[in-house]
């Protein structure tokens, strides 16, 4: 260590989260140093725009610089806190601290799930800690268990609602019947929603998030890309009700799942989705703009870990135990876990993955529509749970789910379909997760 009167930390921006780091900081001081068994100071604060007005922050101005790099070069450093975001210069100020042996706490999701081997190399070559609870599921203790308690025990899946954004709207249009852009429209006036929205609701955030997740809980590195992806963007008022008449509701899933592939190898599937699970699943009572996680382990059985996923408060108390633990290990002269990614599985398409498909069809009303329907999904193998049919005039809706089968055969099934001359619209397309079939 730099000193043995205090461990020196490094702040990376400080706009939401940072603030309430360095807020925490100030307002837990005598408690932190009594828990860690040395004072927690900061060195200093690189921020963008150093003459900014920050109201009532408690931190002396002459900390603030817009020299992120020389800032986390300093020898009197050994702790780097990265709350800024974004892939570079993110990567290089992170990989440039681990190298030399500075212990790194970051909530960088993106950065994480796009190119987390070069910081955890760049952790194993400097011998440093590499932290980061607080990049999936804001304060929520989730991480830290899939790492560490669980390291003895073998996960088999991993689903959650790790998005608060997407889950407030969704919970909205369950519960009053509205419809996307109505529920959009209300979580950005209520400051749940950005400006721009996208990130969230084409689930760009849960897929980096899901990525983090598998890595951990597989010992096998996932990128973002690795992740099938679709948003909840075309989700209706009309899919809520139809879910509501089967005993569902609709959420915008991560599932990771270890399985055997068509080769019989060990594989993992990662994707983010908007599902139908039933009411009675763990999941499906998450409401409001809340975060959980359920994951299955073999010895372990079935956990949840519930709680706020965002916000700068929730979010800066996870960076804050991160800091708690590099700074022990710092005084202590250990170091945390390190990667574990000997399992190397290989990530399965999406066209292998197991799933059901909630179908909503609008077809001609006449004689033979039903069985030639049913002979299409037979054609490609995929076996139907239940059908129910409504209709008047020359009009009729079928609303079909299937039994679980690959997600290439449902695909080419609704491919298949769309293109008979009795099938008017295909009026939409869900899976359905975490029930019997």
């Amino acid at each position: 260590m730099s000193s043995a009167k205090s461990v020196r930390l490094a702040l990376l921006g400080c706009g939401t989260v940072g603030t309430e780091v360095v807020r925490l900081l100030h307002e837990q001081a005598e408690d932190l140093t009594a828990r860690i068994g040395a004072p927690l100071e900061i060195a200093g604060i690189a921020v963008r725009r150093p003459g900014r007005e920050r109201g009532d922050l408690p931190v002396d101005p002459s900390l603030l610089t817009t020299d992120a790099l020389g800032l986390i070069k300093r020898d009197d450093v050994d702790v780097v806190i990265e709350v800024v975001g974004g892939i570079e210069p993110a990567r290089t100020w992170l990989v440039e601290a681990l190298r030399a042996g500075k212990s790194v706490v970051t909530a960088n999701k993106a950065l994480l799930a796009e190119d987390g081997g070069a910081l955890h190399d760049a952790a194993a070559e400097g011998n440093a800690d590499l932290y980061y609870e607080a990049s999936v599921a804001g304060a929520i203790p989730l991480l830290r268990p899939l790492r560490e308690s669980l390291h003895g025990d073998r996960v088999t899946a991993v689903t959650g609602i790790v998005n608060g954004t997407t889950n407030f709207i969704l919970s909205s249009m369950a519960a009053t019947g509205a419809g996307f852009n109505e529920a959009l429209e209300e979580a950005t006036e209520l400051g749940y929603a950005e400006a721009d929205p996208t990130a969230d609701v084409e689930g760009f955030d849960a897929a980096a998030k899901a990525a983090i997740l598998a890595s951990l809980a597989f010992h096998t590195r996932v990128t973002a890309a690795d992740v099938f992806r679709e948003g909840m963007t075309a989700v209706t008022a009309g899919d809520m009700a139809s879910a509501r008449e089967m005993g569902c509701t609709i959420k915008l899933l991560c599932i990771a799942q270890r399985g055997i592939g068509p080769d019989g190898d060990e594989t993992v599937s990662v994707r983010v989705h908007p599902a139908m699970i039933p009411l009675t699943h763990p999941l499906a009572g998450v409401g409001d703009a809340f975060n959980a996680v359920f994951v299955e382990a073999e010895a372990a059985g079935p956990l949840m870990f519930y709680g706020r996923g965002a916000g700068g408060r929730p979010t800066a108390s996870a960076v804050l135990g991160d800091i708690v633990a590099a700074a022990r290990n710092k005084l202590t002269g250990t170091r945390a876990p390190s990667e574990s990614n000997y399992a190397q599985l290989r990530v399965r398409p999406i066209g292998e993955s197991l799933t059901r498909y909630h179908i909503s069809l609008d077809v001609a009303e006449k004689p033979g529509v039903l069985a030639t329907v049913a002979g299409v999904f037979a054609q490609h193998e995929v076996s139907i749970a239940t059908v129910r049919q409504s209709g008047r005039e020359d009009d009729a809706k079928l609303v079909i789910v299937t039994h679980s089968a690959p997600d290439a055969a449902l695909a080419a099934t609704v491919e298949a379909l769309s293109r008979l001359d009795i099938v008017r619209s295909i009026a939409s397309v869900l899976r359905v997760e975490g029930g019997a079939g």
